[in-house]
């Protein structure tokens, strides 16, 4: 059994001792401490309760552990609003929507069936901060309990909001809904079984796209590693060939990343979703600017001509963005470190490399909704196949390592190392210690993990070999230092 305590939620393996996995005495204790918290967060509105937005994916414990946080948060004098089987991004909007003070959504994104978890947004719908996240773990660890009586108990509506995310996604300028469905695609979408199945052909539908469906039944019972990588979309790959589609779709189980397929069965590219989509967004402003003589900045207004990833995404985003006049930047790894960089510098687009576009216009959360709007717009622009697409994109692969450690105080050593070893290149620190060689167009980053004593070494170069040869040799440079 697992149990994960972390700033962002509560993840782990379904029963177990409570503390060993995710059993309902964690999800009641963590649920309380969030409730508890929230005076700190926004004050009490004076003619209601708190009204908290509970969404969950289609996981097989799904509605267990939502009756559970449905229940305490009664119990502690919350009212509800149960949106039931929902995306993350559309939980996200729900918060807004129905104007409520947070929201719990119940999902453990990628990991395998056996796993759930609780995630937790402000009033913005967006993820805590990691102070806040603390906040709450404290509290739930004193177990200083006090829930309300029968007058005060919180109430339970109920609503379905994904009209609502489908016609906010169709109402941004940028999707071009008339030339996505002039161009009559046809699209095989791979749902994994969650709640993708039941919004992602909605949206297709009123795109005009014919969507075949592939693990579309809402059951949890996943068919594969939920994960959007290549090894584990055979399926989605052999049958986009199969069909004649112009395209495949892959979505994780609670639809906040994505993954495209070309027309031939290939991958597109994880890391190249965001690419493409920011992309497009900024050659369409700068063909803009151009015909009407003005500054990219004010065609992107209000948004600044500005986009942001972590630093272990890929250089590709950096690529299309300087090449139509933008600004590029990078933030620490984790999502709402790089929504915190994406509001600081007001960016029209970011997200992270592993399929995860957010487009603030939308909201500030990763949505592969919005991802497949702005892509289908892109690839009915260009009219060309998405494999002819991929190849307009400079070329990049990312090798992905890890270093082993018995002991956790060897990390900082080997970081400083690294430091000093490339004291002349490109080093930035701000998230364990990335390497820059500007003129071979190449970057490494290590960085620690915070469950495992490994550090993780992420590298990329214009070709996979050269990727792995520098990783190597980071890796030679730690193990003398492990070696003494």
């Amino acid at each position: 059994m697992s149990l994960i305590k972390s700033i962002s939620g509560i993840r782990g393996t379904i029963g177990g001792k409570p503390g060993d996995g995710l059993s309902p005495v964690d999800i009641v204790k963590f649920t309380y401490a969030y409730c508890a918290t929230l005076p700190s967060r926004k004050a009490r509105p004076v003619d209601r309760k708190y009204r908290i937005v509970v969404g969950r994916d289609a996981r097989i414990s799904g509605e267990m552990v939502e009756n559970l946080v449905v229940g305490t948060l009664m119990s502690c004098g919350v009212d509800v609003v149960r949106i039931g089987l929902a995306s993350t991004p559309t939980t996200e909007m729900a918060v807004t929507f129905a104007e409520a003070d947070g929201g719990i959504i119940l999902t453990a994104s990628h990991n395998p069936r056996q796993w759930n978890a609780l995630k937790l947004l402000n009033d913005k719908g967006e993820f805590l901060t990691a102070d806040e996240g603390q906040a709450i773990l404290d509290l739930a660890e004193n177990e200083d309990f006090e829930f309300a009586g029968v007058d005060e108990l919180g109430k339970v509506t109920e609503h379905d909001y994904t009209e609502e995310h489908i016609d906010a996604v169709l109402a941004i300028p940028d999707v071009d809904v008339e030339s996505i469905s002039e161009s009559n695609f046809k699209v095989v979408l791979d749902a994994v079984n969650s709640v993708g199945g039941i919004i992602m052909p909605r949206l297709l539908e009123k795109l005009g796209v014919e969507c075949v469906r592939l693990n579309c039944d809402p059951s949890g019972d996943f068919a594969h590693n939920p994960e959007p990588l290549p090894d584990n979309l055979v399926d989605l790959r052999t049958s986009v060939v199969k069909e004649h589609a112009d395209l495949g779709i892959s979505v994780d189980p609670d639809v906040d990343r994505l993954a495209f397929i070309c027309e031939d069965g290939e991958p597109f590219g994880e890391e190249y979703t965001l690419v493409s989509v920011a992309s497009y967004l900024f050659e369409r402003a700068a063909k803009i600017a151009e015909a009407e003589s003005i500054s990219l900045e004010e065609v992107t207004y209000p948004y600044a001509a500005v986009s942001c990833s972590n630093l272990s995404s890929s250089r590709a985003l950096r690529d299309e963005t300087e090449k139509f006049g933008g600004r590029y930047l990078a933030s620490a790894v984790g999502e709402v470190n790089v929504t915190t960089l994406m509001r600081k510098e007001n960016a029209l687009i970011g997200g992270e490399g592993n399929g995860g576009v957010i487009y603030p216009a939308l909201h500030y959360g990763r949505d592969a909704m919005m991802g497949v709007a702005l892509f289908l717009s892109n690839l009915a622009h260009k009219r060309m196949k998405a494999s002819e697409l991929k190849k307009t994109y400079p070329e990049y692969h990312i090798a992905k390592n890890r270093i082993e450690l018995s002991d956790k105080g060897l990390i900082d050593k080997i970081l400083d190392e690294m430091k000093r070893v490339y004291a002349t290149e490109e080093v930035n620190d701000i998230d364990g210690v990335k390497i820059s060689f500007e003129v071979e167009r190449k970057w490494v980053h290590l960085r620690r993990s915070n469950t495992e004593p490994i550090i993780r070494i992420y590298s990329e170069a214009p070709t996979l070999e050269e990727a792995e040869a520098l990783a190597g040799e980071v890796i030679s440079i730690a193990e003398s230092v492990i070696n003494g």
